[in-house]
């Protein structure tokens, strides 16, 4: 039996690349797609790297042609929420008109395994906690629209033209492959894990806290944090599910635990040894005070459960940020 090929859309990016490790692990072959505007060809290191956009039609027809993929990832959107509010001309562009591209460019191709790279930012504020998959969907920002977007359209693939896909709606990725081959490494950063990490190796003035009013145990927000490798693990399941036959099906990935900022930023402290300057700053737009996943769905149809606490995470993004060689801008 040939080795199945997985085109891994943005996989020089922080979650593909580490999809990509699982994925040559677990006996496929990646092939990473990516126009590396957020991506680093250093990360490319168990597959072929293609540049290319996906709003580029001619060139993901011949990315198709040559590597015949079995199944498709697509991680290469901007993530931004804050940047969405201010651009989100250039969100719509990549996230809505690049997806389209590339879903009518694997389908011609012949794909009919989709697994799509999608986010809890879908349900727009929590109505209840933790939330699952039956949760209203009511985007509170352009970034969380685009994603949802994108969910319709493959549900009317799926029933129109049989496309099978996967619809993973993280909470709150974090932390890096434990050997320190690859890690988190956004230009410029504003994920709130590197940013307390950078903090605390003194490569950045302090770490600013949005709002300290909520209506929490402590007064910040709370989130999900789960760690990329467990979101890699889900997502080569979904593979193996969908390449199995299994149906379209949106599922949450989360541990299901909520930490808040406050306990993130003391548990960073205690991981690494080294307190640093906190400021506590107004309430940042588009922030929803509370993102808990109920995982049960993932648990059942993938039979995935994730591996690695808030202490394993903090520990693996700490050893990355602490010996990476790149000093962020």
């Amino acid at each position: 039996m040939s080795q199945k090929k997985v085109l891994v859309v943005g996989g020089a990016g922080y979650i593909g690349s580490h999809n990509c490790l699982l994925l040559a692990e677990r006996g496929y072959q990646p092939i990473v797609f990516d126009n590396l505007s957020n991506g680093h060809s250093e990360f490319v290191k168990w597959g072929p790297l293609e540049e290319g956009d996906i709003r580029d039609r001619a060139r993901l027809d011949e990315v198709f042609a040559k590597h015949k993929p079995d199944a498709v990832l697509h991680f290469a959107a901007l993530i931004e929420v804050g940047e969405s509010v201010k651009n989100p001309v250039a969100f719509y562009d990549n996230n809505v008109i690049g997806a389209l591209t590339l879903l009518s460019a694997a389908m011609d191709a012949g794909v009919q395994a989709f697994v799509f790279s999608s986010t809890c930012a879908t349900y727009g504020l929590p109505e209840q906690v933790p939330m699952d998959e039956t949760h209203r969907q009511a985007p509170i920002n352009p970034y969380g629209r685009t994603k949802f977007i994108i969910e319709q359209a493959l549900k009317d693939y799926g029933t129109y033209k049989g496309l099978r896909s996967v619809m993973l709606r993280y909470f709150n990725a974090a932390g890096a492959d434990f050997e320190g081959r690859i890690g988190e490494w956004h230009t410029p950063e504003t994920h709130a894990i590197p940013l307390a990490i950078e903090a605390a190796l003194g490569r950045r003035q302090g770490f600013k806290v949005f709002g300290s009013d909520y209506e929490t145990r402590d007064g910040t927000c709370v989130r999900d944090y789960i760690h990329v490798l467990d979101l890699a693990d889900a997502h080569v399941r979904a593979v193996d599910y969908l390449l199995n036959g299994g149906e379209t099906v949106e599922l949450n990935l989360g541990t299901g635990t909520g930490t808040t900022v406050k306990e993130l930023l003391a548990a960073i402290s205690d991981v690494s040894g080294k307190p640093f300057p906190v400021e506590y700053v107004g309430r940042r737009d588009g922030d929803s005070t509370t993102l808990v996943a109920n995982n049960e769905k993932a648990k059942a149809v993938l039979g995935w459960e994730p591996q690695y606490t808030l202490h394993d995470i903090i520990r693996s993004a700490w050893d990355w940020h602490s010996k990476a060689n790149f000093h962020l801008q």
